[in-house]
């Protein structure tokens, strides 16, 4: 992660707030640390598809957490750091997930600092979700997030909602698989070459809005967000070079979750319009879930959703006009054990990607995690999944908690 002038100004403020919280009422003053040491193995088990990529991916990870509380825990600053060690030399990073100072008082909430902030319903899709920044070489399914620097201020009333609002003076780039690594491009991209649509790169000032609220059974989010995209757009050539940037983007989304009974009725859409592209997206779907099977605590919930683009092949998450079917099943044991499996299907195509996703509790300090991805009959003309093709994985790894 690049380190600004900015971020040293925010670390700089939280440590002077830190100390003066301990001067001020040591007693009262509430410390929260845990550590996570995890070890990885990623196998890919099909031939590379490109030149130097290579199989198996044993990697390290520290994953940091300390909480400092104060005044009746009305504030507080959180701190989330990350660092993992990688045969692929771009999946070696490290960055700060959470940094930030936070104040509560009465009907408000104000944060500043680096944060994650997660918006949406979806299973399979996250559309809404445009604040934080994909570390993309962390996971496949782009649900690892890199901090965002960002002051929030949000504001709670009890008859029209919650209201947030987002300055976000700093751009964070999204990191690609290195030369060893699997689920890239043939070419190799490198992060720093993606350029700007803004004249200032990644210090152009961002903002965003988001409303919520709640109606008996209907809980509803209306966003808005004026900035540099997140997401990069990619322009491949006949030479088959790829010329990618980041451009400047406005995106309303709306994400709707209807909870009647044992039904959960979801749907997130977007609309993003910039100079260079603009399109609309959608996730609709159901979840049933299946309670207390047997009376020995077992949940199983069945899942659905249709996923639309209108970029087509364009679309970097390849999901465009798809199906996605799957099962969630939680034990509800000491253990904590659970399995979320499924598969997206492409209804203009044969490509079809199965997932699972499994863990359980050992003891009271280790975790075991189990996940896999398998790309099947992929498609020559999906010109993003085309390149993965051959990059089916299994992956499995144990932490332990301090």
């Amino acid at each position: 992660m690049k380190i600004t002038s900015s971020f040293f100004i925010i670390l700089f403020l939280i440590i002077s707030i830190n100390l003066y919280a301990q001067n001020q009422n040591k007693k009262k003053v509430v410390h929260d640390f845990e550590l996570e040491l995890e070890g990885e193995s990623r196998y890919f088990y099909d031939d590379a598809l490109f030149e130097d990529q290579e199989d198996h991916f044993p990697s390290l990870a520290i994953r940091p957490d300390y909480k400092i509380e104060w005044n009746k825990g009305y504030e507080s600053i959180n701190f989330k750091g990350f660092f993992r060690l990688d045969v692929d030399d771009e999946r070696t990073h490290w960055d700060i997930r959470e940094l930030y100072y936070q104040k509560a008082k009465n009907n408000w909430e104000l944060s500043l600092g680096l944060k994650k902030v997660y918006w949406g319903v979806a299973e399979s899709n996250h559309l809404v979700d445009i604040i934080n920044q994909t570390d993309a070489v962390e996971s496949f399914d782009g649900e690892e997030k890199l901090g965002q620097p960002m002051a929030q201020f949000t504001w709670i009333t009890e008859k029209f909602g919650t209201f947030d609002f987002f300055y976000l003076p700093y751009h964070r780039r999204r990191t690609f698989a290195g030369e060893k690594g699997r689920l890239r491009f043939p070419v190799v991209i490198d992060k720093d070459d993606l350029i700007y649509e803004s004249s200032v790169e990644e210090w152009r000032q961002d903002f965003a809005v988001r409303w919520k609220h709640y109606f008996d059974i209907l809980d509803i989010g209306i966003s808005h967000f004026y900035g540099t995209g997140r997401e990069p757009l990619f322009v491949f050539d006949t030479s088959g070079n790829i010329n990618a940037f980041y451009p400047i983007i406005h995106q309303t989304g709306l994400d709707l979750q209807i909870t009647h009974h044992a039904f959960l009725w979801k749907l997130e859409s977007i609309y993003r319009y910039a100079d260079a592209q603009d399109f609309f997206a959608a996730v609709a779907g159901v979840e049933y879930t299946f309670s207390n099977i047997d009376g020995n605590g077992l949940d199983i919930g069945v899942l659905g959703e249709y996923l639309y683009d209108e970029r087509d092949e364009l679309a970097l998450t390849a999901l465009q006009n798809d199906i996605f079917f799957g099962s969630r099943i939680a034990f509800n044991d000491t253990q904590d054990t659970s399995i979320l499996i499924g598969g997206i299907a492409d209804l203009e195509s044969s490509s079809t990607i199965f997932s699972l996703e499994a863990s359980r509790r050992f003891g009271s300090t280790w975790t075991v995690e189990a996940e896999a991805r398998i790309f099947n009959d992929i498609d020559e003309n999906e010109l993003i999944l085309v390149n993965f093709r051959e990059d089916s994985f299994f992956r499995i790894s144990i932490s332990k908690y301090f």
